[in-house]
C-alpha cells in the first residue's frame, strides 16, 4: 500500500501576516500552487493507525522530509508575535498523539504506557481533549533548567499549546496562533507549561488578545482547562496534578517570555551546547547544528518505518465516562 500523504499550510517567517490555512486534500501526485509567502507542509503516514507502529512524518514544500520539532520555524510573524503550532491531538479526540522526541525526524506517534496505546479518559463533563492540543516547534523544556518560579525542571518536551479556537483541527496540521496566556502545571515534579492560544483563522481571534479577554468572553473555559489538567490522569490511578501560582493563569507577556526561554533552550540543544540525553536532533535546516543531515539520510529514516496499512479498531473502553 502506498504511503498516505496529507497536506497543510504554514507561513514562512518574516514574510508577512497572511494567516495559516489547511488543505484537507490527500495529495498523491504533485503539489498545488500557493502564494509565495505560504509554506506547504505535507504529512506521510506509515504503519497502521491505532497501533504502536503508526508514525506520521513531515515534508516541506520541496518534498523533503523534515522534523516538526526542529525544522518548522517557531515564529510565523515575529513582529506581530505569531507562532506556528503543530497540532498533535484534535479537539474531542482521546488518542494521546505526540511528537516523538526520541526518534529520528520526530514523527507524530501515539504514546504507549505499560505496553498499551494511551488514550486520555473522558472525565465528566469533558469528552477527550477540550481544545486542539499540540506543541510549538523549536522550543524545549530543559529538564536540567530549574525554573525560578516553579522551582522545578522542565519536562523534556517542546512546550505544549492549547488552541481554544472553535475549529477542530487535524493531526499534523500546522496552524498560526496568537498567544494569550500560560498555565504552569507541575507533573510528577516537572514543570509542564501549557500555552493558551487561538488559531488566527478563528472568527474570535481578532477580539482575543490576552488571558483576561478569554475570561470575559468565554466564562468557565479557563476553569474547565484547569479542571481537565488536574484530573485527566486520575482514572489511570495517579494523583491529581498540581500547579504553580495557585493554578492561576499568567498573562500574554509572561507567556511570551517563557516561550522565548524555551526557544533558547532548544537552540542550545540543537547546537549541542547542552546535554539533551536521548532527544533526537536530526534536522535539515538549523544553522550551526552538528545534527544537520542530508536528504538521503532523512529518506532512509522514513523508508525504514513500516509500510502504511489499514486502520485498526479502537476499544469501546475509550468511550467510557469517569465521574470524579
Amino acid at each position: 500500500m502506498r504511503p498516505l500523504l496529507r497536506s497543510s499550510l504554514g507561513v514562512l517567517p518574516f514574510l508577512g501576516s497572511h494567516s495559516a490555512t489547511e488543505s484537507r486534500v490527500i495529495t498523491q501526485a504533485g503539489l498545488p500552487t500557493y502564494p509565495r509567502k505560504m509554506m506547504h507542509y505535507q504529512t506521510e503516514e506509515r504503519g497502521q493507525l491505532n497501533s504502536p507502529n503508526y508514525r506520521m512524518y513531515f515534508k516541506n514544500s520541496e518534498g523533503k522530509y523534515i522534523s516538526p520539532f526542529h525544522d518548522i520555524p517557531l515564529f510565523t510573524e515575529a513582529q506581530q508575535q505569531l507562532y506556528n503550532m503543530v497540532v498533535e491531538v484534535p479537539r474531542w479526540s482521546n488518542a494521546k498523539m505526540e511528537i516523538a522526541t526520541k526518534e529520528p525526524l520526530n514523527p507524530i506517534k501515539q504514546d504507549i504506557k505499560k505496553g498499551k496505546l494511551r488514550y486520555v479518559a473522558n472525565v465528566f463533563p469533558h469528552k477527550g481533549y477540550i481544545w486542539n492540543y499540540g506543541a510549538l516547534p523549536q522550543t524545549w523544556e530543559d529538564p536540567n533548567h530549574t525554573d525560578k518560579d516553579t522551582k522545578c525542571g522542565g519536562d523534556n518536551d517542546p512546550i505544549d499549546v492549547c488552541d481554544i479556537g472553535s475549529m477542530v483541527c487535524s493531526p499534523g496540521q500546522v496552524i498560526q496562533v496568537k498567544v494569550l496566556g500560560i498555565l504552569a502545571m507541575i507533573d510528577e515534579g516537572e514543570t509542564d507549561w501549557k500555552v493558551i492560544a487561538i488559531n488566527t483563522e478563528d472568527p474570535d481571534a481578532e477580539n482575543l488578545n490576552n488571558i483576561d479577554d478569554v475570561r470575559k468572553s468565554r466564562p468557565g473555559h479557563l476553569e474547565a482547562t484547569v479542571d481537565w489538567f488536574k484530573k485527566y490522569k486520575v482514572p489511570d490511578g495517579k494523583p491529581e496534578n498540581q500547579f504553580a501560582f495557585d493554578g492561576q493563569f499568567k498573562d500574554k507577556d509572561f507567556a511570551i517570555k517563557t516561550i522565548k526561554s524555551t526557544h533558547e533552550h532548544w537552540r542550545a540543544l540543537v547546537q549541542k551546547k547542552t546535554n539533551g540525553g536521548e532527544i533526537e536532533c536530526k534536522n535539515i535546516s538549523v544553522c550551526a547544528s552538528p545534527f544537520k543531515c542530508s536528504v538521503d539520510e532523512t529518506r532512509d529514516v522514513v523508508q525504514s518505518a513500516p509500510a502504511s496499512g489499514s486502520t485498526l479498531p479502537v476499544s469501546p473502553e475509550v468511550d467510557k465516562w469517569y465521574f470524579l
